[in-house]
């Protein structure tokens, strides 16, 4: 199975704690160096940042559940996965905010369909920042590299150091908004860029998601979007990677591509 859990990877013992905690109340461990989860689905694991959180309002690592190794895996097929995770930190740090919120319950498995509303994108952007460190650089305080996670904390940053804020700099940062823009842009010729004004496209979860070529041959690779058809997502491609595409050739051996999204910094 590609991408599947790694031994002794940090972030693959959380998703799989929070999984066995899910299913298994009893079993869940009280050690208080247990992350404090506040997010659980087929795709995701969130939890609290409290050990060194770079803002006392609020800081989440969103861990995708598979061992996805590195941001390039991802493709145009991946839109919807990754507005979901933009969605979901949005709603996961408004309700630090607000106690009140149904999604500061532990693991949040009965409010998920508020996801199916859409969020208040211009007032979220300027409130939360939600992205990626990139490679090289890293959370010197969360070293994992090799396993995909997200940032988001509410703004201001008022407990980053000077030396964390090399990686959550535009040097190193990777806005959500700005990868989703990007995938995009590639796919649609949809030429923006993230801001404090919403377009129409950002309220579309896979819009730019598939690709072909001008005599209509499917190019589009295989999400890794896990959907839930309770909620009434469906997956924007239940095709294995079509031969030739990028997520093909990464499958059978390491490579570069220009369909992948190039880092801009």
């Amino acid at each position: 199975m590609a991408f599947a859990p790694k031994p002794g990877c940090p972030m693959c013992g959380i998703v799989s704690a929070a999984e066995a905690a899910a299913t298994s109340p009893a079993s869940s461990s009280n050690s208080s160096s247990a992350p404090d989860i506040l997010w659980r689905d087929d795709n995701f694991t969130v939890y609290r940042e409290t050990a060194n959180p770079v803002s006392s309002k609020g800081h989440i690592v969103v861990v995708f559940n598979l061992h996805v190794p590195s941001l390039y895996t991802l493709s145009s097929s991946d839109l919807p996965l990754l507005v979901s995770l933009r969605d979901i930190s949005h709603r996961v740090l408004t309700s630090l905010q607000n106690p009140s919120s149904p999604l500061a319950s532990p693991v949040s498995s009965q409010p998920q369909h508020l996801l199916s509303a859409t969020p208040n994108l211009r007032s979220t952007r300027e409130t939360f920042r939600v992205g990626f460190i990139t490679p090289p650089f890293k959370d010197t305080k969360i070293p994992v590299t090799d396993h995909l996670h997200a940032h988001a904390y509410v703004l201001p940053a008022d407990r980053m150091g000077w030396w964390r804020r090399v990686a959550y700099s535009p040097i190193a940062w990777y806005d959500v908004d700005d990868l989703i823009a990007e995938i995009r842009e590639e796919t649609t010729n949809n030429r923006v860029r993230s801001g404090v004004n919403p377009r129409p496209i950002d309220f579309v979860p896979d819009a730019g998601a598939r690709r072909g070529t001008a005599d209509g041959v499917e190019t589009t690779d295989a999400s890794l979007l896990v959907a839930d058809p309770e909620r009434g997502e469906i997956s924007p491609n239940l095709l294995p990677p079509t031969p030739g595409s990028s997520r093909a050739r990464q499958q059978s051996g390491p490579t570069s591509d220009a369909s992948i999204p190039h880092l801009q910094v």
